[in-house]
This record gives C-alpha cells, sequence and structure tokens, in this order.
C-alpha cells in the first residue's frame, strides 16, 4: 500500500510516499481500507519532530481516517467486513489502509460522505472532550474559543450552537476568518491580531461576570489575559502551547475566583479511555451530523500525491475549517 513517511524531520520537504506492506489487525482492531484522512496541525508538529506517536503507534503520518471495514482482528465484536466507519487512530491515517481499535470506531451516517467523516474524529472530538467533558459547559454559560477558524475551533462553535444553543460565544480570530466566524453563530469577533490581552473586551461582552469556559491552544502568551477572563468558578481548558510553555500565574486570583486550568491531550491517553470518549460523543454528537444539524467545513479536498501542498496550506493559515486527503 502506498503511505506517507517522514523522511528525517523538518519542512514539508522531508514527506515522502513509500510502498509498505498493509497493516495486520491483531486482537480488537479492524483493518480500515481508507477513503479519507484529513491533515491536522499535531502532523506538521510530529513532521518537526516535536510530537512522536506513542509507543507502538504506527510511524506513518495521520491521525483519523474514515473508510470500509476490510478484516476483522481477533475478538471484534458488533462490527462486519463492508461497514462504513471514522476512527480516532494513534497514527497510519496518510495511508490507503489502516488499522484501528473497535471500540474507537463510529458508524458513518449515511448522510455523509468519507471525506466529511474524516473531518470528525480528531477535531469534534477533541472539541466535545475539553469543551464539554473537562471543561462542563452548560447550556447558557458563555465560552470563550481562541483560534478562530481553524478545526477545533471551528468544531466547537458548532458543537456549542447544536448542543448548548443558549449559550454565548466569543472567539479570537484573524481578520480574514471572521466572515466565516460569524457565520457559524459567533456571538462576539475579537481580532487578535490587534490585541493579545482581551480580558477587558470579555468583560464588557459579559458584563463583568466573565466567561464559564475557555478552550486554548496558545499558551503562554495568553495565560494571564485568560485568568483575568474567567468568571467565578470558570475554566480554562489548554490543549496547546505555540506561544510557548512558561508564563507567570496569580495564584492567588486563581484561589479567591475559584478558578480551574485543565490541561489535555488526546492522542496519548489510553486505549480504553478513548473508547470511553468516543462512546458519549458517539450518543450526544453523532445524532447532529446524522440530521445534518452539523456538517464538517471542508476547506479543500488534497490526494495523496498533494500532501506536501495539504501541509503548505495549514503552515500557511490559509485554510478555515478542515483540509482533508482523500485517498480511495
Amino acid at each position: 500500500m502506498r503511505a506517507v513517511f517522514c523522511n528525517g524531520f523538518g519542512s514539508i520537504d522531508v514527506l515522502e510516499i513509500r510502498d509498505v506492506p498493509i497493516p495486520e489487525p491483531k486482537e480488537n482492531q479492524v483493518l480500515i481500507k481508507v477513503m479519507a484522512t484529513s491533515i491536522n496541525r499535531p502532523d506538521l508538529v510530529q513532521r518537526e519532530g516535536k510530537y512522536p506517536p506513542p509507543p507502538g503507534e504506527s510511524e506513518i503520518l495521520g491521525l483519523e481516517v474514515a473508510g470500509v471495514i476490510e478484516k476483522l482482528g481477533p475478538n471484534v465484536e458488533g462490527w462486519k467486513v463492508g461497514d462504513r466507519v471514522m476512527s480516532l487512530v494513534g497514527g497510519g491515517g496518510y495511508a490507503e489502509y489502516a488499522v484501528a481499535y473497535a471500540n474507537h470506531l463510529i458508524k458513518i451516517p449515511e448522510s455523509m460522505s468519507f471525506e466529511e467523516a474524516a473531518c470528525v474524529c480528531e477535531s469534534y472530538i477533541t472539541a466535545y472532550l475539553n469543551v464539554f467533558i473537562l471543561g462542563e459547559l452548560k447550556d447558557g454559560e458563555t465560552a470563550l474559543l481562541h483560534g478562530g477558524g481553524g478545526g477545533v475551533n471551528t468544531a466547537a462553535i458548532q458543537l456549542v450552537k447544536a448542543l448548548a444553543p443558549k449559550s454565548k460565544i466569543a472567539v479570537t480570530v484573524a481578520p480574514e476568518k471572521m466572515e466565516g466566524v460569524k457565520k457559524l453563530g459567533a456571538d462576539l469577533l475579537i481580532n487578535y491580531k490587534e490585541t493579545t490581552d482581551f480580558s477587558d473586551i470579555i468583560k464588557e461582552f459579559t458584563n463583568k461576570k466573565g466567561v464559564d469556559v475557555i478552550l486554548d491552544h496558545v499558551g503562554a502568551k495568553y495565560l494571564d489575559p485568560n485568568i483575568k477572563s474567567l468568571a467565578y468558578a470558570g475554566r480554562l481548558v489548554i490543549i496547546g502551547v505555540i506561544s510557548g510553555i512558561k508564563a507567570e500565574l496569580n495564584i492567588g486570583l486563581l484561589m479567591v475566583k475559584r478558578h480551574k486550568i485543565i490541561g489535555s491531550v488526546l492522542r496519548s491517553r489510553p486505549v480504553n479511555e478513548k473508547g470511553e470518549i468516543i462512546k458519549e460523543f458517539t450518543k450526544v454528537a453523532i445524532p447532529k451530523f446524522a440530521d445534518r444539524t452539523i456538517v464538517p467545513i471542508i476547506s479543500k479536498v488534497f490526494t495523496l500525491d498533494e500532501v506536501k501542498d495539504a501541509h503548505k496550506m495549514m503552515e500557511d493559515d490559509l485554510h478555515f475549517g478542515k483540509i482533508v486527503l482523500k485517498i480511495g
């Protein structure tokens, strides 16, 4: 089969397509004929040598797949060859075939294409986990979502609109992506290229109350304004550190306002823990995809041979929503 590997670490030039054997599904796994996958920010970080796959996972890039079950491994129940499925994978998504754990599979609704399904598992499950499970957003509360226009951000906006329709959403966003974010239903747009301390804007937006949940991938630079933007008992969930890993924290304010700061990653969680997250996501969110309340936003579809162009598009931040690789 054809698959994408990194020949060393660095720029898009290290990406190469190789012919390698089709993997064999082990116990509790299935083999999927991949029809589509997507590009995610961690793929670029892995390509740069800063995010190695967990032990035992494939060196092939790619964290999610959509396709058809080709073969069942030992002890797999509830699935059959030919089922249309989407799944998280610890690696191996940029390939013609990939293995996935059976308890990570989600049946693709009939209303969804493979390209749309390839957008769901990494971004939408990440958003659901961090906004609703860890962030505990309740309908009617207010959320601040950083990084308007990216895959996780657009997923989070759509999920909040669908699952917590009374909630208000503030988004930090580049000016060129404001119109798209506005169309998704954000209530407040903050141009992050004009201000890095958005706390006064948030206070005015919330009548000095602050927001209940913040989803942040920026890290150090945003820690102080994030804390100043939180309401009493507010939750800050950090899923990335693109601006750095070290910053000063006013612990007194944290204590007095009963804030929670939660660090979160999805890829390295144990198999069964991810399975429980996926089970809840499937129950709560997948019906919204099936009835087209939520439709994944595809910025552009590339072929496997165009993987360098796909990475360059994300690297240059020219996308809105998801970048898809069509494989099958």
